[in-house]
């Protein structure tokens, strides 16, 4: 990944780390990584895009891999995700992109599409498909127990990992989110102690990539990735206007435990989606875990590609 250049923008107060490849086409497709990923993560999709003739930009959020840390990472907002990416994108004077989001890296991509709609020219989102902002959150539905309850508790996670080098915890984390249930601890335990110390890691992650996210997460701690997404998943945004024209596919894996998040996968099979996002088509991957672009690049590389090459 020699040829994959690392930069540094000044962006609201704050350096953000990019990652970038390709050549000057337009739009160019930016990456919005999720949690506990970084830049790193979207590394085969960017070479791939580079190859079909792309400009490829990923981004480490505020607080999240090599970029600065808010001053007050307790109380960073969605809001200033997105402040960020629109800065980013007036620095390096991309008048439209295309997005490709993860995770709460999908949710910076609805929002962001709302309400800079000139700025996007199309849009890729995997594992989170386009809920309106003003419709109930599922999050508020999860068990006492679920990570995403627990995660939400000012101090609870921080207390959790502490316990823990980091290279473990991110160890765990990726062990948890592998799978195809919700992670749950039970009455006595933190979500770290739902792992045992000798599960493998899943076979398409690496003791190399696990050595990259952790030194990331040595650098930068857990703060701010607790806070957004986990702590602002109910900020408000007041968006009138839940319509978006744009060209969008959702990437979806048969196995990614979000589908047993209450409603979620009766809301995709309803196709509801296509209400607010007309030109919204999905894919599946029925093997295709939580981090399914990591587990079959090059299946998730390909539906990007056809995306950019009918769509730009």
């Amino acid at each position: 990944m020699e040829e994959i250049e690392h930069k540094y923008t000044q962006v609201n107060g704050l350096k953000l780390h990019t990652a970038e490849i390709g050549g000057r086409s337009s739009p160019s497709v930016v990456f919005l990584h999720g949690f506990p990923e970084i830049w790193y993560s979207w590394r085969h999709q960017m070479i791939a895009v580079a190859k079909g003739g792309f400009r490829a930009i990923a981004l480490d959020h505020r607080g999240y891999g090599l970029s600065d840390p808010p001053p007050r990472p307790n109380q960073t907002t969605f809001a200033d995700l997105i402040a960020d990416l629109l800065a980013l994108l007036d620095s390096l004077n991309l008048s439209k992109v295309i997005l490709v989001g993860k995770d709460f890296g999908s949710r910076i991509v609805y929002l962001f599409s709302l309400l800079h709609p000139s700025r996007v020219s199309g849009f890729i989102t995997l594992g989170v498909p386009f809920i309106p902002p003003s419709r109930p959150s599922a999050v508020k539905l999860h068990s006492e127990g679920s990570y995403i309850s627990r995660w939400q508790e000012q101090g609870r996670a921080e207390a959790d990992f502490s316990r823990f080098a980091t290279r473990t915890v991110v160890r765990n984390i990726y062990i948890l989110f592998s799978r195809s249930e919700v992670p749950t601890a039970l009455e006595n335990q933190e979500v770290m102690d739902i792992v045992d110390s000798s599960t493998p890691l899943p076979p398409w992650f690496t003791e190399q990539d696990l050595d990259v996210y952790a030194s990331l997460y040595e650098k930068s701690g857990f703060q701010t990735a607790m806070q957004v997404p986990y702590r602002s998943l109910n900020e408000e945004f007041g968006i009138a206007n839940v319509k978006i024209e744009v060209p969008a596919l959702v990437i979806m894996g048969g196995k990614d435990y979000s589908l047993n998040f209450p409603g979620i996968a009766e809301y995709i099979k309803s196709g509801v989606a296509k209400t607010y996002v007309p030109k919204y088509e999905t894919a599946f991957l029925p093997e295709g875990s939580h981090f399914l672009h990591e587990q079959f690049p090059h299946q998730v590389s390909q539906l990007i590609l056809d995306f950019l090459c009918n769509h730009s």
